[in-house]
């Protein structure tokens, strides 16, 4: 068989009887056409069996439809599960994604991003926390964060703290004699400060017993485990025979724990319930399915990237109006039952 010839805009402007100049307008702005005469040409290319040269496209206008995304790390699925729900949002906006998993490392973050300029990316989606946004809002990008200090950028977000109210409130429902968050220190500029804030509030409010301890965890599963053995150790010499409701601060932690007490008991003790945060797979596929705070991670995803693309629309017209102050948009939290808080 002969190679199919590629179909150019010669082709088609000769098959519509429209000029060049037309042809160009349909794929660089449509608008400018009727929507008789776009539809026209959109039949045609259906009769051509026309193939885009997206490359062409990009030398020709400028745009690339790609936009970048910074994560901290692969290991949190928190992270992984809204990697993959902005990835799935192609279908509906059409952006392509560039991906750089950062190490929550500044230098090899700033490094990474720069690559992402040299791409001539569209926009940005930040998910690590390490580059302040002040930074971030100087790059003159269009910029979405996720969960992370953003003062200086637009960004959606869960509501941490009524999440925290309703994980603890569960807990104490369950009849627990103490209450213990397990977090890492969290700065109180960062959303995720909002676990800890509500937590504390809601204890004190009912005038619970609790605790908060702090591990400074890092993104691997060994250190981790190290991190959550040591409390578990804590738990036990310091609240024997007190009924121990933990809210955990993440899905991942709150799998890595209930993990321990299996291979410890054999199952989850009767004295130790759990509540994690995120709603990530993991949550259903732990071996004792693990109560959760939903973040609604898919809705985040698909705000954060709807957001980013008004944006960048605003950003192509002839005078784009310039944003007065940054949009923070919040998704709230559903409360999930599961089996380790004994539904």
């Amino acid at each position: 068989m002969g190679k199919k010839k590629n179909v150019t805009f010669d082709d088609i402007a000769r098959f519509t009887k429209f000029s060049k100049t037309t042809i160009s307008r349909f794929f660089n702005d449509p608008d400018s056409l009727t929507l008789e005469n776009q539809e026209i040409i959109s039949d045609a290319l259906e009769k051509l069996d026309y193939q885009e040269n997206k490359v062409a496209r990009i030398l020709a206008n400028g745009k690339t439809e790609f936009i970048g995304v910074v994560i901290p790390n692969l290991f949190n699925d928190y992270y992984s599960e809204m990697l993959n729900q902005i990835l799935l949002t192609y279908e509906t906006f059409g952006y392509k994604f560039l991906v750089f998993v950062g190490d929550e490392q500044e230098e090899i973050e700033r490094r990474y991003i720069k690559e992402l300029l040299a791409y001539k990316i569209e926009g940005l989606i930040i998910l690590s926390y390490t580059i302040p946004s002040l930074e971030l809002a100087q790059l003159q990008l269009p910029i979405v964060t996720i969960e992370r200090e953003d003062e200086h950028v637009c960004s959606v977000n869960t509501d941490n703290y009524l999440g925290a109210i309703q994980a603890t409130s569960l807990l104490a429902e369950q009849g627990c004699d103490i209450l213990i968050h397990v977090n890492s220190s969290v700065p109180s500029n960062l959303p995720a400060y909002g676990r800890i804030r509500g937590f504390l509030d809601t204890c004190q409010k009912k005038n619970l017993q609790h605790r908060i301890i702090y591990k400074p965890f890092e993104s691997t599963y060994a250190l981790t485990q190290k991190y959550l053995q040591e409390t578990l150790d804590e738990l036990e010499a310091d609240c024997r025979g007190l009924k121990k409701g933990l809210f955990v601060s993440n899905d991942t932690h709150a799998n890595v724990l209930l993990n321990l007490l299996v291979r410890k008991y054999g199952t989850l003790p009767d004295d130790y319930l759990i509540v994690g945060f995120d709603n990530s797979p993991i949550a259903t596929q732990a071996v004792i399915p693990i109560s959760t705070v939903g973040q609604q991670i898919d809705k985040i995803a698909h705000e954060a990237v709807s957001l980013l693309v008004e944006l960048m629309n605003e950003r192509k017209k002839r005078k784009p109006a310039p944003l007065k102050e940054p949009i923070h948009r919040v998704v709230p939290p559903v409360l999930i039952r599961r089996e380790t808080t004994g539904e």
